[in-house]
């Protein structure tokens, strides 16, 4: 059973990781979602669930306005072949969350280790960051050093690395 937003925030309690949340109505794209600069101060994010040739699963996150070109990504990651877009089907029994809702807090329901997280390196240049907390009807503002708190808690040490070329 997929971890609820709530649990969420008890685990990242029980880690002492500091934390806020704005409930919103539900927000699919990254421009929906450029409403609510003024509201929620720190960088904003895009999470893309990809996949390469040989189904090996990655969280990509990235500022929200990054250009990322998935056709030749999965080189300088070491993936196996050209990424695509992970399936909601895998999405929900890897990180239970919905098409909508990916966030670098969804590896909490990834017990089994099988998502690698990369986090772009010019995001986590940014001392704010913000995500869904596991539904898209809410952005929690964590800091940087609690982000990779949190990933490390989980088991996932994500990788650092420029996903970006620029902005879209």
């Amino acid at each position: 059973m997929a971890t609820s937003p709530d649990d969420l925030f008890a685990y990242l309690d029980r880690l002492h990781i500091g934390h806020r949340t704005v409930s919103h109505p539900p927000l699919f794209t990254v421009e929906e979602s450029r409403a609510l600069r003024g509201r929620i101060p720190g960088a904003h994010s895009k999470n893309l669930f990809v996949r390469d040739k040989k189904g090996s699963a990655f969280l990509l996150v990235t500022l929200e306005d990054a250009a990322v070109e998935l056709k030749s990504l999965h080189r300088p990651l070491g993936a196996s072949g050209r990424f695509s877009f992970g399936s909601a089907e895998l999405l929900r029994n890897l990180l239970g969350v919905e098409p909508g809702s990916v966030t670098p807090f969804a590896v909490i329901n990834d017990t089994l280790l099988q998502v690698t997280v990369v986090l772009d390196a010019t995001m986590m240049a940014h001392e704010v960051l913000n995500f869904h907390p596991l539904r898209n009807t809410a952005t929690t503002t964590i800091s940087r050093q609690d982000l990779l708190r949190f990933l490390a808690a989980t088991g996932h040490e994500p990788r650092i690395e420029p996903l970006a070329g620029g902005t879209a």
